[in-house]
């Protein structure tokens, strides 16, 4: 497996993204309860046909670009296929002297935002630092370790360590990364609405800006056609988030709402087989 995921990450983009397509439609229809999920998600949020077909491929184009991110010479910058939109928020942020926590869902590239960020804006305010759970194949799990170990971007593992990591960046006025449409461990997330039904959240993104005063931003990486490229745009939440420490089901709320507003700007590349509404598993012991 490892050799042909180096050999994929040889190809062009282009060929990964037509590979995807393929890949997205057979895992569509060879998995009734991937297909059923899909289907639901997309119904229940309202999306049209068009965007539900596109959503098929964007699927697998995003698991088939992972050998090119991932194995991506560390001589070949990301400049040379994405350009940023919004970076001013970022510099805004920084600029007040805060630490920036960012926040991306299932949408489009959202490996390459960490990337994006650290290439962009690590060498001015430091390194991000993302949140990761380790891969369960120990070969995808150390193809997983050497792609992050990139300059400027530094990983914080999904454990109470790793948290107290990230406080301590964002009060070094770092940035921290967050995927806040991921399902947390019980007892570390609240029910709160998504696209019409209740979904457990995490309430880490809203802790994490309580205390310690960062700025909260959104940023994803958009897909474009025919491989060629990125777009990786930063965006201020629509809502603030309640001061009150308390407040985390309304906290989690807001989250969930910047969530739609970003997926609702291309509902065809966010990752509707996600299993986004399931029970959340038991919190690992340290």
């Amino acid at each position: 497996m490892i050799r042909l995921f180096r050999w994929l990450s040889g190809r062009s983009l282009a060929f990964a993204h037509a590979l995807g397509t393929l890949v997205g439609w057979l895992g569509y229809w060879l998995s009734p309860t991937y297909r059923g999920r899909f289907d639901a998600h997309v119904a229940r949020a309202g999306i049209g046909a068009a965007a539900s077909r596109a959503a098929v491929a964007e699927a697998g184009r995003m698991a088939m670009e992972l050998p090119f991110l991932w194995l991506r010479p560390v001589g070949r910058p990301l400049a040379d296929f994405t350009r940023i939109e919004g970076a001013e928020w970022v510099d805004a942020a920084h600029a007040a002297g805060r630490g920036v926590l960012l926040l991306t869902p299932h949408l489009g590239c959202f490996e390459i935002c960490a990337q994006a960020y650290a290439e962009r804006f690590a060498p001015q305010y430091g390194p991000v630092t993302v949140l990761y759970r380790p891969a369960r194949k120990a070969w995808l799990r150390e193809v997983m370790e050497a792609s992050r170990a990139r300059e400027g971007l530094a990983t914080a593992p999904a454990t109470l360590a790793g948290v107290r990591q990230m406080i301590r960046a964002l009060r070094r006025g770092e940035a921290v990364g967050l995927l806040p449409d991921q399902v947390p461990p019980e007892g570390q997330g609240e029910w709160a609405p998504f696209f019409g039904q209740r979904a457990y959240t995490m309430t880490l993104a809203a802790r994490l800006a309580q205390q310690t005063g960062a700025a909260l931003l959104l940023v994803w990486g958009e897909r474009l056609p025919r491989g060629r490229g990125y777009v990786v745009r930063f965006q201020p939440m629509t809502e603030a988030l309640p001061a009150d420490p308390a407040a985390q089901a309304e906290s989690a709320a807001i989250v969930n709402r910047a969530m739609e507003h970003l997926i609702r700007q291309r509902p065809q590349q966010y990752l509707w087989g996600y299993h986004r509404y399931k029970a959340p598993r038991a919190a690992a012991s340290e």
